[in-house]
């Protein structure tokens, strides 16, 4: 049987806590165990309240659940509720059945019981805190007999007339009766349109709210004053369950509770304690995040509409979303962004519609990146200078790649390195380049436009003012914090108004965290540093193999196990660096929830920006720069040998990095950490209650309730975690684009996995998270903007530094004689004279090409050995270090005006949906003027009745005059009735 205790809001004078025998409450026929038991077998009670969904009584609906540990007496007792008054509309109900006192009245003789103070501590500030839910005018139902042991439930419901008062205070805007027609398109656009939507009607979800729109409900914010304009004709429907779950939530953060610890001690600490709440009580708000933070509660959190899977399962809007979205077979889909922010909120529908909007504008960035891969690999037999690398006969002997044990080799044998290479660097690259720094910006202004259209469809313009209101809001931790403060200063006698921390309160906390930040970047540059030593050592132990297939596959043996080894670490510190971010800006405590997502979001995508790009950024820019000459190289810990490029460049090995990198983060952390890690937790937690059920055949009998089910779901943990994953993809994407042209096909692909992987975990794997109103994406859309800026100074350098785009053109238009390429690859290498090599640094074995070598080659820009200034830099170098930095400059101004210009044109809100806009504000300042001439055609009449009515009484004849003062009260009383 399950009980259920009902809580209602306490008279002043029943505020102290009451005794009642609990046996003296079953001798008068409280406890009615036997007809509880009958109408138990006559029907479910809990089909009637569609298990947990409404209260015992199967009318009014379950908005929110709070969750709490007890602990249940050994022998048997639980802890008894006084009778309490509620509002006027329940209180006869209340009365009809009272429900026992607070407090356990012992028998004669019983051994007084082991006290928790603890446990009482927490019981004390839930009493307090649901007697002031039910001062606020919320609805409150307990359930501790659940299959789950030693938890118990709260539920909460919101009626009516607190719906609207929260909903004026909310400023929520609600649709009113008043509809108008949606301005359509006409000739030629609207044939097209109409075609468009007959071809695209297959990929369309089958939801009511994705179908096209041609009438629209005028919204207002809501007014208790003017519910006369709002559609009330169904009122448990007009208020939907995301919203009354919000309304809840922001009565529960506001609610406060000020019990102190130990409120039942005695002498000293009793009166240390009754100063601890009297300080509470004067400064701090306490409210559920600060109760679920202490363990007062252990969860809260609104329920799912009901199960989305199963026979005989009722329709609902969760059933709806797992069918149409959370599915991957509906991956060609358009997603039913509007039904996604009817269950869940606006801020999660525009993260799903951002990601929808990235993920569409992938397609011609993927169509164009596999055109220039296309190309490269049309154009690889045509290119002369890889021809030259490939042909033996030009007999290009290469300078050793390290000392002793390295030989003389062939240039013939790095062919295939040197064709592969021209597949991603080839002139179309830098066409690309310049397309995907358009596209960043096209992608930007696409996603205003689209952010606009959907603020007009879920009436959020003019929302600035609940933005304030929500980002004021003190956070449980800096009202601690703050507290603490007080207390201490309270301690010496200081005056503490108005109490709040400085910038020498957080001092230590700053300190920590530029100490923190500079030791993880400090950490990566080191495990960067650690993996170049590794590439080194191996490559110069692998040219030790006797085998000449060993030698021949040094380059690809080393550049692939290293770059598996930076993959595996950045996976690891990925989900370190997050860690370290959230603490490092807990002790900063900011003092909203906004702040608090700011600063947890900037530093941990500086550290996973860090994390991700480093070893990136160091083949791209640093690789093969600081290597020195035969004769004279640059060492390392006077041992390791700077490692060079291959010699068709580091571009190649920058294409390598960055796929493996991006892929296999993109794999592992879809695979592992968001399908394998939630699928784990949730068999160990079943495996748990398997443990429990198993102490108890009974409750495992019984069907579980809906918030039961919830429960045992993973927490919310908020979106920073998915938008961060696909900001560090965009900048996959975007900035070294130039080096990979197939990295937004390989982004398409995963983001259509993504989109219905965090579907499905978002509608049955987690619990419903509390609706929260946005209008924008908040600081994410400027870290976009700031990677789109970047993409374009990178890829600049990329082509004119890390490829060799910049040296073909100044030898093609400087150096060649006949006007093409031929002896491109020559002019970029330098002759070394074998005799000047350093002491202990010449190869052990000279002779391994089988005959005796006088002068190696190495890729340089220096002048010959028998050259006056042997070995320094040519004039050569200075020409081509020239030129690109020329090409830097005016690529990145002309890119960047370019972007600029694309955001000039292309208008921030669309022109149809400004004029709707313009349209709402005239209709509703419409319905407003002809309610105030309505009002006054009123006044008017009744002015006139009752002018009327006062002649007709003055025109009586006298024989009524005793009466006379009777009529005219009567006349003058007319308007009053009315």
């Amino acid at each position: 049987m399950r009980v259920n205790k009902k809580y209602s809001c306490l008279p002043a004078e029943e505020k102290g806590i009451h005794i009642i025998n609990i046996r003296a409450i079953e001798d008068i026929g409280y406890d009615q165990h036997e007809s509880t038991l009958l109408n138990s077998l006559s029907k479910n009670p809990d089909a009637d309240c569609k298990y947990g969904l409404y209260f015992r009584d199967g009318k009014r609906k379950v908005d929110y659940i709070l969750v709490y540990h007890y602990k249940k007496s050994s022998a048997g007792r639980t802890l008894a509720r006084r009778p309490q008054q509620n509002d006027a509309s329940v209180r006869s109900s209340r009365q009809d059945q009272p429900l026992p006192g607070k407090g356990v009245q012992l028998e004669m003789g019983d051994p007084e019981p082991h006290m928790d103070y603890h446990e009482d501590d927490k019981r004390f500030r839930r009493e307090e805190y649901e007697g002031n839910l039910v001062e606020a005018g919320l609805e409150l139902e307990r359930d501790e007999d659940t299959k789950i042991h030693g938890i118990g439930f709260v539920k909460i419901h919101a009626p009516w007339n607190v719906l609207c008062r929260e909903a004026e205070f909310l400023k929520l805007k609600m649709p009113t009766k008043k509809m108008y027609q949606i301005n359509q398109t006409h000739g030629l656009l609207k044939k097209i349109n109409s075609v468009i939507q007959k071809i695209t009607e297959p990929i369309q979800p089958k939801v009511a709210e994705h179908k096209p729109q041609t009438v629209k409900r005028l919204s207002y914010p809501f007014s208790r004053e003017k519910q006369h304009l709002f559609d009330l004709s169904d009122k448990d429907s007009f208020f939907d369950s995301k919203t009354r779950s919000t309304i809840v939530y922001e009565i529960l953060k506001r609610t406060t509770c000020t019990k102190a610890k130990y409120s039942m001690g005695k002498g000293e600490g009793r009166k240390k304690e009754t100063a601890l709440l009297n300080k509470r009580r004067k400064c701090g708000k306490y409210g559920i995040t600060s109760l679920l933070a202490n363990g007062v509660y252990s969860a809260a959190y609104p329920l799912h509409d009901g199960d989305y899977e199963g026979e005989n399962v009722e329709p609902n809007d969760r059933k709806l979303l797992c069918e149409e979205w959370a599915s991957y077979g509906v991956f060609y889909k358009y997603q039913p962004i509007d039904l996604v922010r009817k269950y869940f909120g606006e801020k999660i529908g525009l993260y799903f519609a951002w990601l929808g909007v990235y993920t569409q504008m992938l397609i011609p960035a993927s169509i164009v990146g596999i055109i220039v891969f296309l190309y490269g690999c049309a154009t690889v037999d045509e290119n002369i200078p890889s021809m030259e690398m490939c042909d033996q006969r030009n007999n290009i002997t290469m300078c050793p790649l390290c000392d002793k044990t390295c030989s003389y080799w062939k240039m013939s044998s790095a062919c295939a390195t040197a064709r592969a290479s021209h597949l991603f660097d080839n002139p179309a690259t830098v066409f690309f380049s310049v397309f995907m720094a358009l596209w960043a910006a096209t992608f930007m202004e696409h996603w205003k436009r689209k952010q606009m259209r959907l603020n007009y469809r879920w009436d959020l313009t003019g929302f600035e003012e609940e933005e304030e209101a929500v980002k004021d809001h003190p956070r449980a931790e800096y009202e601690a914090k703050v507290l603490e403060k007080s207390l201490r200063k309270e301690h010496k006698h200081k005056e503490t108004d108005k109490e709040k921390l400085t910038w020498k309160d957080r001092f230590p906390a700053y300190l920590t965290n530029f100490v923190g930040i500079i030791f993880m970047v400090g950490l990566t540059f080191a495990i960067v540093f650690g993996v170049i030593i590794y590439r080194i050592s191996t490559a110069a132990a692998l040219a030790i193999s006797s085998t000449p297939s060993g030698r021949s596959s040094v380059r690809v043996t080393v550049t692939a196990t290293a770059v598996i080894i930076n993959l595996v670490v950045i996976i690891i510190l990925d989900e370190v660096y997050g860690c370290i971010a959230r603490w490092l800006t807990q002790i900063e405590v900011p003092k909203t929830d906004k702040n608090f997502e700011e600063r947890l979001i900037f530093k941990a995508f500086l550290l996973k920006f860090v994390n991700a790009y480093t070893p990136i950024f160091y083949v791209a820019f640093f690789k093969g720069r600081f290597v020195g000459r035969p004769g004279d190289y640059v060492y390392i810990f006077h041992s390791f040998r700077m490692e060079e490029c291959a010699p068709g460049g580091c571009l190649m090995e920058l294409c390598i990095q960055l796929s493996i990198i991006m892929l296999g983060k993109q794999l592992i952390q879809n695979n592992l950490f968001e399908i394998g890690i939630p699928k784990m937790k949730k068999f160990i937690r079943y495996l748990k209650l398997k443990r429990r059920r198993s102490l108890d055949h009974e409750e495992h009998m019984k069907k579980k309730q809906r918030y039961e089910v919830d429960y045992n779901l993973e927490p919310f943990a908020g979106l920073t975690p998915e938008y961060m994953e696909m900001i560090i993809q965009f900048g996959f994407v975007t900035l070294f684009v130039a080096s990979f042209p197939l990295a937004p096909l390989f982004a398409l692909l995963n983001n259509i996995i993504e989109i219905r992987l965090d579907a499905k975990k978002f509608v049955t794997e987690l619990r419903r998270p509390v609706a929260v109103r946005a209008k924008d994406i908040g600081i994410w859309y400027n870290i976009l903007r700031g990677i789109g800026k970047l993409a374009v100074i990178i890829n600049a350098f990329v082509i004119s530094f890390t490829s060799d785009f910049i040296p073909r053109l100044v030898y093609l238009y400087m150096y060649s004689e006949n006007g093409t390429m031929h002896g491109f690859v020559n002019h970029t290498l330098s002759s070394f004279n074998v005799s000047d090599f350093q002491a202990g640094t010449a190869p052990n074995d000279p002779l391994d090409l089988g005959y005796e070598v006088q002068i190696c080659r190495y890729k340089d820009y220096r002048e010959p050995p028998w050259s006056e200034n042997k070995y320094d830099i040519s004039k050569d170098f200075w020409a081509v270090l020239a030129a690109r930095l020329a090409f830097v400059i005016v690529f990145q101004n002309l890119v960047m005006f370019m972007s600029e210009f694309v955001d000039w044109i292309i208008p921030d809100i669309p022109k149809d949906i400004s004029q709707q806009i313009h349209k709402e504000k005239v209709l509703m300042v419409e319905v407003f003027m002809r309610e105030e001439q309505g009002k006054l055609q009123m006044l008017e009449t009744w002015k006139d009745k009752d002018k009327r009515k006062g002649e007709n009484c003055n025109n009586h004849s006298p024989r009524l005059s005793r009466s006379r003062s009777g009529s005219l009260s009567s006349c003058h009383s007319y308007p009053l009735d009315v």
